[in-house]
């Protein structure tokens, strides 16, 4: 009888063992739900934000194309050096900025003058624009072989791990590299020069007023009168020239233009883009990107 009870009595912990591994079992299917939920929402989040990028990035190449088309399908000699304009693609919308190079100053093509005088716009001494200028001609200047350079010389004694180039400027951020000039000044200058418009001359009624300052022998009321001058829709573009009484100004634009664009796509996700691109006069393509910059990209934000 006493072994009976006993196999009785030791009965509730054996459910109790059963009932507690049922409970984690319970506990363990709940975590994996859980995670797979979780792996399902991250996965739908991740399409969509990649299906948002795939329209977003084919409506800056849509607003690309239709700038593009617009300058080529014109002749040159009346093709805009700028202009801007909106429109719809599908359900999103793209709004296009273009700009002939001109309205820069060419880091390969400018004359020391124009150089120092950005600089001296932007708010360098003119002493030290003076020297600068010449750190970038130093740069540019091509060598003579077997001959040692003064400019590679001074690079050794700083001890860079680099020489100058002696070639023209690849692309206007190399000017990082160009030693005995303070990264303040190159951050100011950057958003102002080009190495793609391959012209000594800068367009006065497309250049922002830093780089019409920069022309030789530009004066502040003489850069006040060409900036109201050419405010003037009717301003004949030959006296503006006038006007800017410089060598180095002109209206003409360069077959080189720099096009923002800006996209919303659908679910209001922003995105834009800087590209330069050359115009081409013959073979099959209508032109050539020569740089690209995505500037922004974010999930929501104004609309456009």
């Amino acid at each position: 009888m006493s072994g009976a009870n006993s196999h009785r009595a030791s009965l509730p912990d054996g459910r109790g063992f059963i009932v507690v591994v049922v409970l984690w079992m319970l506990a363990a299917l709940a975590a994996l739900a859980l995670i797979y939920l979780s792996y399902v929402t991250n996965t739908a989040v991740t399409v969509a934000v990649g299906a948002d990028r795939l329209q977003t990035d084919a409506l800056v190449n849509a607003g690309l194309e239709l700038a593009a088309y617009r300058l080529t399908t014109q002749p040159e000699a009346t093709r805009p050096t700028s202009g801007t304009f909106n429109a719809r693609v599908g359900a999103g919308r793209v709004s296009v900025t273009f700009r002939s190079e001109a309205a820069r100053v060419d880091l390969n093509s400018a004359p020391k003058a124009m150089l120092a005088g950005l600089m001296t716009a932007l708010g360098v001494s003119e002493a030290d624009a003076s020297v600068y200028a010449d750190r970038i001609l130093a740069w540019r200047s091509s060598t003579e072989p077997g001959l040692e350079n003064p400019e590679d010389s001074y690079y050794r004694t700083l001890g860079t791990s680099y020489l100058p180039r002696h070639a023209p400027f690849p692309h206007s951020d190399e000017l990082w590299l160009v030693r005995g000039i303070p990264s303040a000044v190159v951050e100011r200058v950057l958003p102002f020069v080009t190495v793609f418009s391959n012209m000594k001359t800068v367009n006065v009624l497309d250049a922002a007023p830093q780089v019409v300052a920069a022309l030789p022998g530009m004066t502040p009321e003489t850069l006040q009168q060409v900036l109201r001058a050419r405010a003037d829709p009717n301003i004949d573009p030959r006296a503006l020239v006038g006007a800017a009484g410089s060598t180095n100004a002109t209206t003409e634009g360069s077959k080189a233009y720099r096009i923002t664009i800006a996209a919303e796509a659908p679910s209001h996700r922003l995105s834009s883009a800087e590209i330069v691109i050359l115009l081409l006069e013959s073979g099959d393509e209508p032109y050539r990107v020569l740089s690209w910059h995505n500037a922004f990209d974010g999930s929501a934000g104004k609309p456009l």
